[in-house]
């Protein structure tokens, strides 16, 4: 039988070029316990490498063939001492483990990190807060949402609140699955490369609830979308319930197959706000009370309110540096200290202008705007356009046909360009963090500069 390691390997294979794989991921040696998966590598160069790089790809590959409680590990081969190594990487002498089958798994439940108890309404999410419950319920005649928004807007709260309380409902024992369109994608294309096309189809036909978000990733990826749109009728038929989510509304998906963009639309379609004034109130005094236990002065919440608009993770970002600031200095929570902390995210804070979002990012990546209007595919410039395409979608109120003609780009290329640096900061690399680094430096100089 197939050892559990070559099993994961080829799930690599088809997703690495050919000589990333043999570089990277070859001279691996696996080490089995339970479903941690320890792989020494060659040196802690090559450790230090597989994990910025490819750490991400072997956890999914791990979760696909052991189960979603897998874990994956890297180290340098001299700290294996001791454990029982496995031969070469493509050595079939391995020891053989029992594969177990990627479907549902009633017995493993994944950890949650988002409930209802802690999702804020306001009028900006209301609706869909209220649409993301009728779905939990058993009586709800609906059986479809498609949540959108900018990032940021609690898009992935909602998802998780679902999966969480239908997970935790011991009387119905519903079968769930969470996962982004691009993991559907890559276990579609590792289920064609290993023929295994009928067990994937049974995980994710055979369900009570699909969860699956960034469905914008599909776009121009027919054959993925042609499995999707089979999937989805195959779990309406046996009364399955999905919800999708998307930085994008239907609208705005232009290369999605005509029959797909229709069962998206099929169920309630709900967009998120930017919050309001009383909503972010409420957001800081709630999400103080309940993650760090702390009663902020109401003073200090209007405050806070006032200055940081941006999104969810900025007021959570500010938050926890008030509140940690306060602890480390062993005093209470003061204007003063709100006033000092708000200073590192904004001053005066104003809604950035296309201009605005140029000159900074401009500047950031030390490129003229010539150079990033150029038709120039160099990395730099690419990442740079990117960079602008997604801080105009976020700050902005300009159409994606509109952001796209600043830099004559397609309504499509900015699409395109979103949705690849959304990926690549939901990585754990060094280019993910130089990215948010970037960004970061970009929203406070941009308000800072030019308010």
């Amino acid at each position: 039988m197939m050892s559990i390691w070559i099993k994961i390997q080829h799930l690599l294979e088809s997703q690495l070029e050919p000589g990333l794989f043999k570089v990277w991921i070859a001279p691996l040696r696996p080490s089995l316990e339970g479903v941690a998966l320890r792989l020494g590598a060659p040196g802690e160069f090559v450790a230090s490498r597989v994990r910025e790089r490819f750490l991400p790809l072997l956890r999914a590959a791990a979760v696909e063939v052991l189960g979603s409680e897998a874990t994956v590990e890297v180290f340098a081969a001299s700290r294996l001492e001791g454990a029982p190594l496995a031969g070469p990487a493509r050595d079939d002498r391995s020891v053989p483990v029992q594969i177990r089958l990627p479907g549902h798994n009633p017995a493993v439940r994944r950890t949650w990190n988002f409930s209802f108890d802690t999702f804020v309404v306001g009028p900006n999410n209301a609706l869909a807060h209220a649409a993301a419950q009728e779905l939990c319920r058993e009586s709800s005649s609906a059986d479809t949402l498609f949540l959108c928004s900018r990032p940021g807007l609690g898009k992935t709260h909602l998802m998780q609140a679902v999966g969480h309380a239908l997970s935790h409902d011991a009387h119905r024992n519903l079968r769930v699955e969470y996962l982004s369109a691009e993991d559907f994608a890559n276990r579609l294309i590792s289920a064609l490369k290993t023929r295994e096309m009928p067990r994937f189809k049974a995980r994710y036909r055979e369900i009570d609830i699909l969860l699956l978000e960034d469905v914008h990733f599909l776009q121009n990826k027919e054959h993925m979308q042609d499995e999707l749109l089979a999937t989805i009728d195959a779990l309406k038929a046996r009364g399955s319930r999905v919800i999708f989510s998307s930085s994008f509304a239907p609208r705005d998906l232009k290369k999605i197959e005509s029959h797909l963009c229709s069962r998206f639309c099929s169920g309630l379609v709900t967009p998120i706000e930017l919050p309001n004034f009383e909503t972010r109130c409420l957001m800081f005094s709630e999400k103080a009370r309940i993650q760090h236990q702390v009663l902020l002065p109401e003073e200090v919440t209007q405050l806070l309110a006032r200055h940081i608009r941006a999104d969810i993770r900025q007021i959570e970002s500010c938050l926890h540096s008030l509140i940690l600031k306060a602890r480390l200095m062993n005093c209470a929570i003061s204007l003063d200290m709100a006033l000092e902390v708000i200073s590192a995210y904004a001053a005066d804070e104003v809604v950035m202008d296309f201009d605005t979002i140029i000159r900074t990012v401009c500047k950031g990546f030390r490129l003229t705007a010539e150079q990033i209007n150029s038709r120039s595919r160099k990395r730099e410039y690419v990442l740079a356009r990117n960079t602008i395409f997604f801080l105009a979608r976020k700050h902005t109120d300009l159409s994606l046909e509109q952001i796209g003609s600043r830099l004559n780009r397609t309504h499509t290329t900015v699409i395109k360009g979103i949705s690849a640096l959304e990926r690549e900061l939901a990585l754990n690399t060094s280019l993910a963090g130089e990215i948010k680094h970037t960004v970061g430096l970009v929203e406070k100089n941009g308000r800072l500069t030019f308010s």
